[in-house]
Protein backbone atom coordinates (compact mmCIF):
# COMPACT_ATOMS: atom_id res chain seq x y z
CA UNK A 1 0.00 0.00 0.00
CA UNK A 2 1.14 4.01 -0.74
CA UNK A 3 0.04 5.96 1.60
CA UNK A 4 -0.62 9.88 -0.08
CA UNK A 5 1.55 12.56 1.81
CA UNK A 6 1.10 15.53 2.84
CA UNK A 7 2.85 18.72 4.82
CA UNK A 8 0.38 20.33 6.91
CA UNK A 9 1.44 23.96 9.07
CA UNK A 10 0.36 24.80 12.18
CA UNK A 11 1.08 28.29 14.91
CA UNK A 12 1.48 29.93 11.25
CA UNK A 13 4.10 27.63 9.81
CA UNK A 14 6.45 27.31 13.06
CA UNK A 15 5.54 23.48 13.05
CA UNK A 16 5.16 21.93 10.02
CA UNK A 17 4.29 17.79 10.33
CA UNK A 18 4.59 15.47 7.02
CA UNK A 19 1.73 13.37 7.21
CA UNK A 20 1.25 9.69 5.82
CA UNK A 21 -2.24 8.65 5.32
CA UNK A 22 -3.97 5.64 3.37
CA UNK A 23 -6.70 3.48 4.13
CA UNK A 24 -10.37 3.64 4.65
CA UNK A 25 -13.16 4.22 7.87
CA UNK A 26 -12.47 5.20 11.04
CA UNK A 27 -9.56 7.68 11.45
CA UNK A 28 -6.77 6.49 13.31
CA UNK A 29 -3.72 8.86 14.22
CA UNK A 30 -0.44 6.48 14.66
CA UNK A 31 2.46 8.26 16.74
CA UNK A 32 5.89 6.63 15.55
CA UNK A 33 9.20 5.75 18.28
CA UNK A 34 12.79 6.46 18.22
CA UNK A 35 13.81 3.23 16.19
CA UNK A 36 10.79 3.08 13.24
CA UNK A 37 12.94 3.38 10.23
CA UNK A 38 10.38 2.90 8.17
CA UNK A 39 7.98 5.19 7.19
CA UNK A 40 5.23 2.85 7.04
CA UNK A 41 5.68 -0.04 8.40
CA UNK A 42 3.70 -3.35 7.11
CA UNK A 43 1.71 -2.93 10.57
CA UNK A 44 0.24 -0.17 9.07
CA UNK A 45 -1.11 -1.85 6.05
CA UNK A 46 -2.79 -4.25 8.20
CA UNK A 47 -4.47 -1.39 9.90
CA UNK A 48 -5.21 0.31 7.10
CA UNK A 49 -7.67 -2.30 5.96
CA UNK A 50 -9.99 -1.29 8.65
CA UNK A 51 -9.09 2.34 9.55
CA UNK A 52 -7.97 5.60 7.75
CA UNK A 53 -4.65 5.95 8.68
CA UNK A 54 -2.68 8.73 9.30
CA UNK A 55 1.00 8.10 10.32
CA UNK A 56 2.27 12.03 11.06
CA UNK A 57 6.19 12.16 11.39
CA UNK A 58 6.90 14.08 14.72
CA UNK A 59 9.05 18.07 14.43
CA UNK A 60 12.64 16.83 13.06
CA UNK A 61 11.99 14.24 11.79
CA UNK A 62 11.98 12.61 8.04
CA UNK A 63 10.66 15.97 6.66
CA UNK A 64 8.18 17.33 9.45
CA UNK A 65 10.03 20.44 11.09
CA UNK A 66 9.69 22.80 14.06
CA UNK A 67 11.41 20.72 16.67
CA UNK A 68 13.30 23.74 17.84
CA UNK A 69 9.74 25.55 18.23
CA UNK A 70 8.20 22.91 20.47
CA UNK A 71 8.98 23.73 24.27
CA UNK A 72 8.39 20.34 25.93
CA UNK A 73 6.43 16.87 25.34
CA UNK A 74 2.98 18.54 26.65
CA UNK A 75 3.93 21.37 23.98
CA UNK A 76 4.04 18.30 22.07
CA UNK A 77 0.76 17.13 22.31
CA UNK A 78 -0.82 20.81 22.16
CA UNK A 79 0.40 21.06 19.10
CA UNK A 80 -0.67 17.28 17.74
CA UNK A 81 -4.07 18.74 18.84
CA UNK A 82 -3.83 21.41 16.67
CA UNK A 83 -2.50 18.93 14.06
CA UNK A 84 -5.84 17.21 14.16
CA UNK A 85 -7.95 20.02 14.05
CA UNK A 86 -5.98 20.99 10.98
CA UNK A 87 -6.48 17.86 9.63
CA UNK A 88 -10.40 18.25 10.22
CA UNK A 89 -10.35 15.32 12.21
CA UNK A 90 -12.78 15.81 15.40
CA UNK A 91 -12.05 12.72 17.11
CA UNK A 92 -9.84 9.71 16.42
CA UNK A 93 -8.45 6.38 17.53
CA UNK A 94 -4.91 7.16 18.94
CA UNK A 95 -2.04 4.54 18.74
CA UNK A 96 1.69 4.75 19.09
CA UNK A 97 4.95 2.54 20.33
CA UNK A 98 7.18 4.02 22.94
CA UNK A 99 8.17 7.33 22.86
CA UNK A 100 4.95 7.30 19.98
CA UNK A 101 2.73 5.58 22.94
CA UNK A 102 3.66 8.37 25.38
CA UNK A 103 3.17 11.21 22.64
CA UNK A 104 -0.44 9.21 22.77
CA UNK A 105 -1.43 9.02 25.89
CA UNK A 106 -0.41 13.10 26.62
CA UNK A 107 -2.58 13.53 23.95
CA UNK A 108 -5.41 11.84 25.61
CA UNK A 109 -4.74 12.99 28.93
CA UNK A 110 -4.58 16.80 28.07
CA UNK A 111 -7.66 16.77 25.14
CA UNK A 112 -10.03 14.50 26.02
CA UNK A 113 -12.46 15.18 23.18
CA UNK A 114 -9.64 13.92 20.74
CA UNK A 115 -9.22 10.29 21.79
CA UNK A 116 -12.32 7.38 21.26
CA UNK A 117 -10.05 4.99 22.26
CA UNK A 118 -6.05 4.62 22.88
CA UNK A 119 -3.44 1.77 21.85
CA UNK A 120 -0.29 2.20 23.78
CA UNK A 121 2.15 -0.28 22.37
CA UNK A 122 5.30 -0.64 24.62
CA UNK A 123 4.90 3.05 26.22
CA UNK A 124 7.90 5.60 27.55
CA UNK A 125 6.59 8.13 29.76
CA UNK A 126 7.03 6.22 33.40
CA UNK A 127 10.18 5.86 35.61
CA UNK A 128 10.69 2.84 38.05
CA UNK A 129 13.87 3.42 40.03
CA UNK A 130 13.88 -0.62 40.46
CA UNK A 131 13.41 -1.34 36.85
CA UNK A 132 15.18 1.36 34.61
CA UNK A 133 14.18 1.75 31.09
CA UNK A 134 17.12 1.28 28.46
CA UNK A 135 18.48 3.90 27.33
CA UNK A 136 18.01 3.26 23.70
CA UNK A 137 18.95 6.80 22.32
CA UNK A 138 22.61 6.45 23.26
CA UNK A 139 22.76 2.01 22.91
CA UNK A 140 25.75 1.47 20.97
CA UNK A 141 24.16 -0.71 17.81
CA UNK A 142 25.92 -4.05 18.68
CA UNK A 143 23.93 -3.42 22.16
CA UNK A 144 21.07 -1.69 21.05
CA UNK A 145 19.70 -4.51 18.12
CA UNK A 146 20.02 -7.14 20.98
CA UNK A 147 17.86 -4.99 23.50
CA UNK A 148 15.17 -4.02 21.01
CA UNK A 149 14.61 -7.49 19.57
CA UNK A 150 13.73 -10.90 20.67
CA UNK A 151 15.85 -12.63 18.41
CA UNK A 152 18.18 -9.90 16.91
CA UNK A 153 18.55 -12.56 13.62
CA UNK A 154 15.01 -12.93 12.98
CA UNK A 155 14.48 -11.81 9.51
CA UNK A 156 12.55 -8.73 10.68
CA UNK A 157 15.57 -7.78 12.80
CA UNK A 158 17.96 -8.66 9.95
CA UNK A 159 15.62 -6.40 7.58
CA UNK A 160 15.84 -3.56 10.01
CA UNK A 161 19.88 -3.75 10.81
CA UNK A 162 20.99 -3.72 6.80
CA UNK A 163 22.42 -0.77 5.94
CA UNK A 164 21.83 0.80 2.49
CA UNK A 165 24.36 -0.10 -0.29
CA UNK A 166 25.49 2.98 -1.82
CA UNK A 167 27.91 4.86 0.15
CA UNK A 168 26.00 8.28 -0.23
CA UNK A 169 22.96 6.54 0.86
CA UNK A 170 24.68 4.91 3.72
CA UNK A 171 25.99 8.42 4.65
CA UNK A 172 22.44 10.01 4.44
CA UNK A 173 20.61 7.21 6.55
CA UNK A 174 22.99 7.63 9.57
CA UNK A 175 22.49 11.40 8.80
CA UNK A 176 18.50 10.90 9.42
CA UNK A 177 19.16 8.47 12.51
CA UNK A 178 21.38 11.40 14.31
CA UNK A 179 18.38 13.53 13.35
CA UNK A 180 15.75 11.45 14.94
CA UNK A 181 17.03 10.58 17.81
CA UNK A 182 17.90 14.34 18.65
CA UNK A 183 14.34 15.34 18.01
CA UNK A 184 12.22 12.87 20.36
CA UNK A 185 15.52 12.83 22.71
CA UNK A 186 14.89 16.36 23.05
CA UNK A 187 11.24 15.48 24.75
CA UNK A 188 12.44 12.36 27.03
CA UNK A 189 16.18 12.00 27.24
CA UNK A 190 17.92 11.35 29.85
CA UNK A 191 15.02 10.59 32.12
CA UNK A 192 11.72 10.03 30.32
CA UNK A 193 9.11 11.06 33.48
CA UNK A 194 8.30 14.25 32.34
CA UNK A 195 5.17 14.92 34.76
CA UNK A 196 2.82 12.00 32.26
CA UNK A 197 1.94 10.22 35.50
CA UNK A 198 0.33 13.29 37.05
CA UNK A 199 -1.79 13.21 33.89
CA UNK A 200 -2.89 9.87 33.15
CA UNK A 201 -5.94 9.66 35.06
CA UNK A 202 -7.28 12.56 33.36
CA UNK A 203 -7.16 10.00 31.04
CA UNK A 204 -10.98 8.80 30.45
CA UNK A 205 -10.75 6.85 26.78
CA UNK A 206 -11.28 3.04 26.99
CA UNK A 207 -7.36 2.19 26.57
CA UNK A 208 -5.58 -1.41 25.41
CA UNK A 209 -1.99 -1.52 26.33
CA UNK A 210 0.45 -3.94 24.72
CA UNK A 211 3.80 -5.14 25.43
CA UNK A 212 6.18 -7.63 24.24
CA UNK A 213 6.64 -11.12 27.17
CA UNK A 214 10.52 -10.24 25.80
CA UNK A 215 10.59 -6.72 26.02
CA UNK A 216 14.04 -5.80 27.25
CA UNK A 217 14.04 -2.13 26.55
CA UNK A 218 11.02 -0.99 28.61
CA UNK A 219 10.53 -3.69 31.15
CA UNK A 220 6.89 -5.28 31.33
CA UNK A 221 6.54 -3.88 35.09
CA UNK A 222 5.76 -0.85 33.35
CA UNK A 223 2.21 -2.32 31.47
CA UNK A 224 0.90 -2.84 35.38
CA UNK A 225 2.22 0.94 36.55
CA UNK A 226 0.18 2.67 33.33
CA UNK A 227 -2.69 0.28 34.04
CA UNK A 228 -3.14 1.37 37.55
CA UNK A 229 -2.50 4.97 36.55
CA UNK A 230 -5.32 5.12 33.76
CA UNK A 231 -8.80 4.81 35.02
CA UNK A 232 -10.04 2.13 31.71
CA UNK A 233 -7.26 0.49 30.67
CA UNK A 234 -6.67 -3.33 30.12
CA UNK A 235 -3.00 -5.17 29.56
CA UNK A 236 -2.44 -7.28 26.80
CA UNK A 237 1.18 -9.60 26.78
CA UNK A 238 2.02 -11.02 23.17
CA UNK A 239 5.01 -13.09 22.38
CA UNK A 240 7.80 -10.59 21.55
CA UNK A 241 10.01 -7.69 22.35
CA UNK A 242 10.68 -4.12 22.12
CA UNK A 243 9.95 -4.06 18.73
CA UNK A 244 6.39 -5.66 18.93
CA UNK A 245 4.59 -4.05 16.17
CA UNK A 246 7.44 -5.33 13.41
CA UNK A 247 8.23 -8.59 15.16
CA UNK A 248 4.31 -9.77 15.64
CA UNK A 249 2.81 -7.51 13.11
CA UNK A 250 -0.10 -9.52 12.70
CA UNK A 251 -0.94 -10.43 15.90
CA UNK A 252 -0.67 -6.16 17.43
CA UNK A 253 -2.62 -5.20 14.05
CA UNK A 254 -5.47 -8.00 15.02
CA UNK A 255 -5.31 -7.15 19.22
CA UNK A 256 -5.81 -3.68 18.00
CA UNK A 257 -8.15 -3.84 15.57
CA UNK A 258 -10.62 -6.08 17.68
CA UNK A 259 -10.42 -3.53 20.86
CA UNK A 260 -10.89 -0.16 18.54
CA UNK A 261 -13.68 -2.22 16.82
CA UNK A 262 -15.46 -3.27 19.82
Amino acid sequence: MTPREQVVQIRGGAVRFRVLTAGSGPDLVWFHSFHDRSAWPPFLDRLAQRFTVHAPFHPGVQGSEGVESVDDVVDLALAYDELMGALGIASAYLAGHFFGGMAAAELASICHGRAKKVVLISPLGLWLDAKPVADVVILPAAELRAVLWTDPESPAAREWATLPQTEEENVAAQIEQIQRLSAMGKFVWPIPDKGLKKRLHRLSAPTLILWGEADRANPPAYAEEFARLIRAAAVRRIPGGHMLHLESPDAVADAAAHFLSS
